[in-house]
């Protein structure tokens, strides 16, 4: 796998600073390092993307929100419509980013490009096992289909995922 053909795996929309990039790549190794599966950029039944969900063995979903910086924080209050579509929501930033300012209501985890760690856990609210699914075909085909367009570049699958 080239480098061109791993960007292709995570759709970078031209909305993403750097930085926010970075936290995305440091917090999904960390995911990863747990044992989740981690997909970038998911839309939710509500119409909003997700920057990152992640699948774990047992089916629990979490949803982590980027927030590059203060600024990037207040800017958006859309944050709560995401505890609709997971088990545990958190927040990640970076280390400049005063951890004070994110709500109790979610978990925060700092990061940088190379990895991450959970400063606060995030409580637990279980999905109703309808929504649940929802979002595991989401995230199934999502995934699917960014593998597959790895494997077949010139395939036909351009803004489907």
């Amino acid at each position: 796998m080239t480098l061109s053909s791993a960007a292709a795996a995570m759709p970078i929309d031209g909305r993403q600073s750097q930085t926010a990039l970075a936290i995305a790549r440091g917090t999904a190794r960390y995911l990863h390092a747990l044992g989740y599966g981690v997909v970038s950029e998911l839309p939710l039944p509500s119409g909003r993307r997700a920057d990152l969900v992640a699948l774990g063995g047992d089916g629990e979903i979490v949803i982590v929100e980027i927030k590059s910086s203060v600024a990037d924080f207040r800017a958006d209050r859309k944050w709560m419509d995401y505890r609709l579509h997971c088990d545990r929501l958190f927040f990640a930033t970076v280390a400049d980013v005063p951890c004070e300012i994110f709500p109790g209501a979610a978990g925060l985890i700092v990061a940088d490009a190379f990895g991450a760690a959970i400063v606060n856990e995030a409580p637990e609210h279980r999905l109703p096992a309808a929504t649940r699914r929802t979002i595991m075909l989401r995230f199934a085909h999502a995934a699917a289909l960014r593998l597959q367009a790895l494997a077949d570049p010139q395939g036909p699958y351009t803004g489907e995922f």
